[in-house]
């Protein structure tokens, strides 16, 4: 049962100064290969899942910047957490069904 909501904007500076996209594509492959559920939308990804397993997430999303040659990374995050309860993401959304 998820306990948390991530969302996460990463902005690497790249080595040579190219487009962070390919950079952030990297780090969205992170996310996909950890198996938590996640949105990504134009300015963040949102990821769902226990707080612990997120940050570590993020931990590695970091790393790989780092694989890449990037000499720093700035990573704004965001968190909603419930200890006791549940947090989802279709829960928050379910009165925007149309993302609007």
């Amino acid at each position: 049962m998820a306990n948390a909501l991530l969302s996460i904007q990463i902005l690497p500076r790249t080595p040579n100064g190219e487009s962070v996209i390919p950079y952030v594509d990297r780090a969205i492959d992170v996310i996909k290969a950890s198996g938590v559920p996640y949105r990504v939308a134009p300015l963040e990804t949102t990821m769902e899942g226990e707080l612990d397993k997120l940050l570590a997430v993020v931990q590695e999303m970091n790393a790989a910047m780092a694989e890449m040659g990037c000499p720093s990374i700035i990573s704004q995050i965001k968190v909603y957490y419930v200890p006791a309860g549940t947090a989802s993401m279709d829960a928050l959304l379910e009165k925007y069904p149309d993302g609007q």
